[in-house]
């Protein structure tokens, strides 16, 4: 459907549209991966059974708010999401906030080599009785992974589409291997001593999506129809995600205490599991490098894309290197601190500030840094910030929900302030 030229900015026009369904199937890839599989697991073992239930059911619908909006925004625009946060927080201050998605990308990188690496040393002991050592192998990961994003899209869009099919048997798999072993009913009645919070459990499940929540307007304005835009955040967000992750928890509470590869050998997937990990990190890290590289280089146009590739694949390694897997849900907590309010900005200032200011002929025309916006969006991040840290109460203990409510309310009081202040200050000019 969308081919290389798909995240260059370009006027959309009637033969470009495509039906809602193609671009849902599009979406729903990545939820298919090995980082949803793992949030499901991590939050499954750290909650009981019903409240890992809650946490997945009501994560996955904010997801779905924030998406359905922002995908229907790039419907109704026909804009890119880079080109809706220029917009929104100003020429200049779009750069930064692409340099924090690029910032989380590399991240997401960083974790999938863990994965990764993880997977090769697993084999290599299974097949040769050898241990490979770390830094080699996150070494060659990380070769690989930038070869492929060095090849181009198509490269890892034909990797991607391969492994889709094989990831969805897995999930079937994942659930049809675990109903085996015990009924729902007796799962859904396991002892847990929780090592989350309910409101920790939701924050991880909307961190491990938010990011592409945000960047859904970049398929999504190919829809023919806004409702399109909606049924696609729908599909992605609400049963493949509660799908894929409610597999992996129904797997994780046969063995709780086992890591995401040791499930998959004993429900009988063997090294064929440890393949399938293998290929599907490298596509989704090869398309996170593809994306980090996007984002840093529409700051930095004149940058090199080929020596920006290498260097940003360098750093990736540097950051698999720090073990972020082992913080895996502390790092998705703060991914939904940080990106949700960058949402609530963009919501409510599309749908209440200034919707006609969502315009191609309106880019360049504003103020380099909206203040208002990237005020809003410090005091929401650093509110939930201070709420996972305890320095902040906590209202209904969601973190990311009232990240994205109290960013929006900031952000529309200052409005409101700034709009009033001339009139009341007339009479004194005068």
């Amino acid at each position: 459907m969308f081919d290389s030229n798909e995240f260059e900015e370009v006027t959309i026009d009637a033969e470009n549209l495509v039906p809602w369904p193609r671009i849902a199937a599009v979406a729903a890839m990545v939820g298919f991966s090995l980082p949803t599989f793992l949030t499901g697991l991590e939050v499954s073992i750290g909650l009981p059974p019903w409240e890992a239930f809650g946490a997945l059911l009501l994560g996955s619908l904010i997801i779905f708010a924030i998406g359905g909006i922002i995908g229907m925004i790039g419907a109704r625009t026909r804009m890119s999401s880079y080109l809706l946060i220029r917009l929104a927080f100003g020429d200049a201050g779009a750069g930064l906030v692409n340099i924090a998605f690029a910032i989380s990308l590399l991240g997401w990188f960083g974790l999938n080599i863990n994965l990764f690496t993880q997977a090769m040393g697993r084999l290599a002991f299974s097949l040769f009785d050898i241990q490979l050592p770390e830094i080699a192998m996150a070494a060659i990961a990380g070769l690989c992974m930038t070869i492929t994003t060095l090849v181009g899209f198509r490269a890892i869009n034909w990797l991607s589409t391969l492994m889709v099919p094989v990831l969805a048997f897995v999930t079937v798999w994942l659930i049809s291997s675990a109903l085996g072993e015990k009924s729902f009913a007796a799962i859904m009645q396991t002892d847990v001593e929780p090592t989350l919070t309910m409101g920790a459990g939701v924050s991880a499940i909307v961190g491990a999506i938010i990011v592409g929540a945000i960047i859904l307007p970049d398929i999504t304005r190919f829809a023919k129809t806004t409702q399109g835009a909606v049924g696609t955040a729908f599909i992605a967000y609400v049963p493949i995600q509660i799908v894929v992750m409610g597999a992996a928890g129904l797997a994780g509470s046969l063995a709780p205490n086992a890591e995401f590869l040791d499930i998959l050998i004993d429900l009988g997937l063997g090294l064929g599991a440890i393949i399938i990990v293998i290929a599907s990190s490298w596509a989704l890290n090869s398309l996170n490098l593809y994306s980090t590289v996007l984002s840093v280089k529409a700051t930095f146009p004149n940058w090199n894309r080929t020596a920006l590739t290498i260097g940003l694949g360098t750093v990736g390694v540097i950051f698999a290197l720090m073990n972020i897997l082992d913080s895996f849900i502390t790092f998705l907590i703060y991914l939904s601190a940080v990106f949700v309010p960058v949402a609530g900005v963009l919501v409510a200032d599309y749908l209440v500030v200034r919707q006609d200011h969502y315009a191609l002929e309106n880019l360049g025309k504003g103020a380099a840094v909206n203040a208002k916006a990237f005020a809003a969006w410090l005091i929401g991040a650093g509110f939930a910030i201070g709420e996972i840290l305890g320095w902040a109460p906590s209202p209904t203990g969601f973190a990311a929900l009232e990240a994205a409510l109290l960013t929006g309310a900031v952000y529309l009081a200052m409005v409101a302030i700034d709009r009033v202040r001339p009139s009341s200050s007339a009479p004194q000019e005068g």
